[in-house]
């Protein structure tokens, strides 16, 4: 399936790599991590779309786990 000529995995690709630089605009840390997070996990669905590409699985992956340490565990 294709929309405008470019593959759906792309678009979520492309999607994953808009969020994840929109996160580094953020000043509000708490925001970064939360925006940051959405782009690493829609960045391990394109992995998995990509038929298990395991580098940006598991790079983006941790970096979700990171994140969401910081966002849950470590409040102050």
């Amino acid at each position: 399936m294709d929309f405008f000529g470019i593959e759906f995995t792309e678009w979520v690709g492309y999607a994953a790599m808009a969020v994840l630089l929109i996160s580094f605009t953020m000043k509000d840390v708490k925001k970064l991590r939360i925006i940051n997070t959405i782009g690493c996990i829609l960045f391990v669905t394109y992995g998995f779309m990509l038929q298990t590409s395991w580098p940006i699985i598991i790079s983006n992956g941790a970096i979700a786990c990171i994140n969401l340490y910081y966002l849950v565990l470590k409040k102050s």
